[in-house]
């Protein structure tokens, strides 16, 4: 195609649009500077000189300049309750909602942050009316998790397990803690007076169907063992010995970390039907795969008990050769005093001398006392107290009673059933 001079008419013609519209977008710019409060430009100066907090009050006080300023006042709000000054929070965000102009978008979101502010505060009871405000919104599914946290916080099982339902209704994805929720109903139906064995029955089996989701998962045992565990103690109170042990048994298949926590159950379990030998054999045998302190703290106590001192200290040297541990040299001297206490002096001295000399094949003159052996236990003691817990995997909390659900962090199964000296 053959160019035409006429065409250069139209080069003078653009170049002066283009500097029009320039012109008209720098007077824009500098009408919609010039509108902008000066603690905006303030709070800038501040937050490039690292002072937040003078930087926040600019920011506040343009607020109050220019209600308009609804994204400002979504950040200030936000910043508020991670700072954890949630009255100034919960003020910015109502202060939003009152605002008879808000678009619904905002208006949702204002609601939401304000069900927020409420529950960082402790004010559950408002943060619940506040989320439910906005469970037919965009913010249905952080809402319905929300929900689940403050009725699981106030150990309303009931209400938090509907709550799931309506979750999983949203969203699908296993939630784990529902097999602890109907765990949790069950304990509280066992324990009431009188006691509502049916509905504990009745919550087992719905923990069982929540718990199928989980089988083939680290999470998955740990549910397992505690419907174990529940189950043999509804056996227990219908007087079902047989049933109990069986159900305190299949913990240590189903999950052989967590046979600490049945160990003193189990025995007693065969004690009652005059099978304790053969019990002390099982826990016994379980241990030499499974090690751990509270299980060898069973067996040996056992074995003291049955067959006497010298396979009990046989048992606990092989233990504490092969597992070393000053929290088991602790139980041991424990459980030694203890006995020496309970038997009298003279009697007491008189056997536990023979059987630390058949054990230690020491001579009289070398056996330690029981008065030594008492001092020697105080300072093991004073160095294995800080050992002698249960730690949270997720905030550390520590606890000296094994719990499903940390109380520092509510979070479930976060305690390995294993002391503090066993984790490291």
């Amino acid at each position: 195609m053959d160019f035409e001079p006429w065409w250069l008419i139209f080069l003078p013609l653009l170049f002066a649009l283009g500097w029009i519209a320039a012109r008209v977008d720098i007077r824009q710019m500098l009408s919609e500077t010039r509108s902008l409060p000066n603690s905006y430009f303030k709070g800038l100066n501040f937050l490039l000189n690292e002072e937040p907090d003078r930087a926040i009050d600019a920011f506040v006080e343009v607020a109050k300049l220019d209600p308009e300023t609804t994204e400002l006042h979504f950040a200030l709000g936000s910043l508020f309750r991670r700072r954890g000054e949630m009255e100034r929070a919960i003020r910015v965000h109502q202060s939003l909602l009152s605002r008879a102009d808000l678009p619904q978008t905002d208006r949702e979101n204002a609601q939401h942050e304000l069900a927020q502010d409420f529950l960082k505060a402790g004010m559950l009871d408002r943060a619940e009316q506040a989320f439910e405000q906005v469970l037919d919104t965009r913010f249905a599914i952080p809402a319905v998790r929300a929900l689940i946290r403050i009725y699981e916080s106030e150990h309303d099982w009931p209400r938090a397990i509907e709550t799931v339902k309506r979750l999983r209704a949203l969203v699908d994805e296993p939630v784990p803690q529902l097999v602890h929720y109907q765990c949790e109903r069950a304990m509280t139906a066992m324990l009431g007076k009188p006691a509502d064995l049916g509905a504990a029955e009745a919550a087992l089996d719905a923990a069982d169907h929540a718990a199928a989701a989980l089988r083939g998962q680290a999470r998955g045992q740990a549910s397992e063992a505690r419907i174990a565990m529940l189950r043999a103690h509804l056996a227990k109170l219908n007087n079902m010995p047989e049933r109990e042990r069986a159900y305190l048994e299949s913990v240590l298949t189903i999950a052989p970390e967590y046979a600490s926590l049945v160990a003193a159950d189990l025995v007693e379990s065969y004690r009652r039907v005059g099978q304790q030998a053969e019990g002390l054999n099982v826990l016994k045998a379980h241990y030499m795969r499974y090690p751990s302190l509270d299980t060898f703290n069973v067996v040996f106590r056992e074995l003291r008990a049955q067959q006497g001192y010298a396979p009990a200290w046989a048992f606990a040297r092989e233990a504490l050769r092969a597992h070393p541990s000053l929290l088991g040299l602790d139980r041991l001297l424990e459980a030694e005093l203890a006995a020496y206490d309970e038997a009298g002096a003279s009697v007491t001295a008189a056997a536990a001398d023979g059987a630390r000399q058949a054990v230690a094949g020491k001579s009289a003159s070398d056996v330690v006392p029981g008065a030594d052996l008492s001092l020697l236990r105080s300072l093991i003691h004073k160095h294995t107290q800080r050992l002698d817990r249960y730690a949270c995997r997720v905030c550390g909390f520590e606890a000296r009673h094994f719990y499903w659900q940390c109380p520092g962090c509510n979070s479930w199964e976060t305690y390995a059933p294993r002391r503090l000296e066993e984790m490291k």
